[in-house]
């Protein structure tokens, strides 16, 4: 046998190492099979971002080239802080989160490249039953809301100011419960309403714990209410993987728009175990219904306009910011013309 002397055996080496460099130069090394190796961030494990697990599901990543790791957050300010520090790829979560950074000075800001709901995905569940729901009806009663400055709340506050109510002195809205603990709360006794995400508001129905009287989706209109994002960076370093994950994404999207509430139940079923499959049907039927998920991934200005009304509106945005440097529409156009 053989071997190779120093000089060659040095060459072999460094030529390796620079292979190593080359792949781990932009943050992540591909896995054996080709795949690039993806950190997505979400705010919260939801029933309300079915396309995006359909794509899972499907293996529509994968097909895509990507090896995609699911990292839930639990808030949109960790979610952010996780895209800013390189720990995700991707974050998704309510685009006002890129708003502030934006705001903030971050040089290497997030940027949106795909919206995936166009309607707010929480309802208001009131401790006994409602015939002919009005919002006037919540003059006086204590509500248990959501975090000053996130979505939730503020869309909540959006409808309230839109049928009259002043969110500071008409209602009592209560915001000292953690996001998930309201309606373990509302199950024990406090507030005369609750806003609700699923599952909980059904949940509560179940067990005659509450009763929902409203979709602050339907009430609110569309917005943009869930957005993916990168940093800017990332974005011009790595088009080709950006593009391939909206086209997942896309092809999820596809898939929810043309099959029934059923059919997109069994296959998201093994993201939700905990979730009686009966429960999860009707979950996303009623999303379903009220065009909660966008049919193309494109973040529309109008809709960043209506974002920055919303913000204004809750207090928390003073000056403007401009459409062009927080979205990107070419990945989502690119991903609905194949």
């Amino acid at each position: 046998m053989k071997f190779l002397n120093f000089k060659r055996m040095k060459a072999v080496v460094s030529a390796f190492v620079l292979v190593i460099v080359s792949l781990t130069a932009c943050g992540k090394v591909q896995n054996g099979g080709g795949k690039e190796q993806v950190v997505l961030n979400e705010v919260a494990h939801s029933i309300f971002y079915a396309p995006m697990y359909v794509a899972i599901e499907e293996g529509y990543f994968e097909d895509a080239g990507i090896d995609l790791q699911l990292v839930t957050g639990f808030g949109a300010d960790k979610t952010m802080t996780a895209v800013l520090t390189g720990e995700a790829d991707i974050g998704f979560m309510g685009c006002e989160s890129t708003v502030y950074t934006y705001v903030g000075g971050n040089e290497d800001y997030a940027v949106n490249f795909a919206q995936l709901t166009q309607r707010a995905g929480n309802f208001l569940v009131s401790r006994t039953p409602v015939d002919d729901f009005s919002w006037s009806m919540l003059k006086g009663k204590e509500v248990l809301g959501g975090r000053a400055g996130g979505m939730p709340q503020m869309v909540f506050e959006y409808i309230l100011l839109k049928n009259g109510i002043d969110p500071k002195t008409d209602v009592n809205i209560d915001q000292s419960i953690d996001f998930g603990s309201t309606a373990a709360a509302f199950s024990g006794g406090q507030g005369d309403y609750t806003v609700e995400f699923e599952p909980h508001a059904t949940l509560l129905e179940e067990k005659k714990d509450g009763y929902v009287v409203a979709s602050l989706g339907e009430d609110s209109g569309y917005v943009p209410y869930t957005s993916f994002c990168a940093k800017k960076s990332l974005i011009q370093e790595k088009p080709q993987m950006i593009q391939a994950f909206t086209d997942a994404l896309q092809k999820g999207m596809d898939y929810v728009q043309s099959h029934s509430a059923e059919e997109i139940a069994k296959v998201i079923a093994p993201q939700f175990p905990e979730t009686d499959f009966d429960t999860l049907a009707t979950i996303i039927g009623r999303y379903h219904q009220q065009d909660t998920w966008k049919e193309n991934l494109v973040f529309e200005q109008d809709s960043f306009d209506l974002l920055k009304n919303i913000l204004r509106t809750s207090g928390v945005l003073e000056k403007d910011v401009p459409y062009e440097d927080l979205v990107v529409t070419e990945f989502a156009q690119n991903a609905v013309e194949k």
